[in-house]
């Protein structure tokens, strides 16, 4: 079980980038997690003035031995969010929708909502579109084990990959449960970024798939990302694992047999989408350009620099406003905008997944990094961390300054 790939010296010595420390970011990242079997695999990409300088992958992408593939697809789980939050930006854009519209005036369904464990208290302000986008909703997710509310959400499946609910099925039930606090008030993580997509269904007059392809993946041109796996590419889809107590691996969702291969009543705008590296680079690519790329302008540069300032109430980070025990984010220092996490420091904004996928976007550095494994859940190993340390330290040319 070999690394396969290295960093392009040639091309990181033209990016002002240490190779030698980045091919040591890769080798320290597949000895301590692939290598003793604590993550199945991994493929890291990083690139800097969107030019690729490091590609390397190792591992198996199946349980029945075949090493992971350079075009290997992955559930790329809450790295759908960004994906969402685009397409509604998009309709932002068109005059069709703003920040500050009460989210009943396109889902009506949510005009008395509760708040509260008992159901008796009220929201002080109406929930707003932002409050979906930055997760200040008050909604929650069941996976979050904290309160009588979100265990209700696990009763329900409200938050599980594949819904049985249709989306008018799926705001219905959520419309009968009551918030965790009125929105503006905390940052939870949550279900607000399903709802979003939901939003835009209703919007574009569209489902999510076709909306997606026709307006942002075509225009990019990323044939590899959908939220039900093609029979023609199922022999590029990784298995899922998932952690157990004991610190091993078993099996969550095999490739060959996936669950995204049925066909779906809700489209989650929150998780359900299935990427390869090479799309989602070209998705980060677009973000980095100011929200175009070759010539496929989905949106205006002030749009996408508002995307990923700060937007929690009063200029709060994470560590002030959070009320939640799962995130893909460490709170302190860290806001967050309409569809990513921002680090109120360097600027850099990111995201990742539930199957411990991620990205991460410096505008200043003009560097993206994508790491993709599926390993169930993402909170167990600090690679997110380690990765972005690593890559910002083999920084020679700061383009900051």
């Amino acid at each position: 079980m070999e690394l396969t790939g290295q960093v392009d010296a040639e091309a990181a010595q033209a990016a002002g980038m240490d190779a030698g420390k980045l091919q040591a970011l890769a080798d320290i990242l597949h000895d301590h997690y692939v290598a003793p079997g604590k993550l199945p695999h991994m493929h890291l990409l990083v690139s800097r003035d969107e030019q690729p300088i490091m590609s390397v992958h190792s591992g198996i992408a199946r349980a029945t031995g075949e090493p992971l593939a350079e075009d290997a697809l992955y559930r790329i789980a809450s790295m759908t969010k960004p994906v969402t939050s685009v397409a509604f930006m998009m309709l932002v854009e068109q005059g069709l929708v703003a920040l500050d519209d009460p989210v009943t005036k396109i889902l009506p369904e949510f005009a008395d909502l509760a708040v509260g464990a008992d159901g008796t208290g009220r929201m002080r302000r109406p929930m707003l579109m932002i409050d979906l986008l930055r997760h200040t909703s008050g909604l929650t997710y069941g996976l979050q084990r904290q309160t009588a509310i979100d265990a209700r959400y696990r009763d329900l499946g409200l938050d599980e990959f594949q819904q049985k609910r249709g989306s008018d099925e799926f705001i219905a039930a959520l419309a009968a449960l009551p918030l965790e606090f009125s929105p503006g008030e905390r940052w939870n993580y949550s279900v607000s970024t399903d709802v979003l997509g939901v939003v835009v269904e209703r919007l574009a007059g569209l489902d999510l798939e076709r909306c997606f392809q026709e307006r942002i993946f075509d225009p990019l041109g990323m044939p590899d990302t959908f939220f039900e796996l093609p029979e023609g590419r199922v022999e590029r889809m990784t298995d899922a694992w998932q952690w157990g107590p004991d610190g091993t691996l078993s099996l969550y969702d095999r490739g060959a047999r996936s669950g995204w291969r049925r066909p779906l009543r809700l489209r989650s705008g929150g998780g359900g989408l299935i990427s390869s590296v090479a799309d989602y680079h070209r998705f980060a690519r677009m973000l980095l350009r100011g929200g175009e790329l070759d010539g496929a302008r989905l949106l205006k540069p002030e749009t996408v620099a508002a995307m990923h300032a700060n937007h929690l109430p009063g200029g709060a980070d994470l560590s002030s406003l959070s009320s939640s025990m799962f995130s893909e984010a460490d709170y302190a220092g860290v806001g967050f905008g309409l569809g990513f996490a921002t680090d109120l420091r360097t600027r850099e904004y990111y995201w990742g997944g539930v199957f411990s996928t991620f990205f991460f976007i410096d505008p200043a550095e003009r560097l993206i990094g994508i790491f993709m494994t599926q390993h169930f859940p993402s909170s167990i190993h600090p690679v997110r961390r380690e990765l972005r340390q690593g890559i910002r330290n083999a920084i020679i040319e700061s383009r900051a300054d």
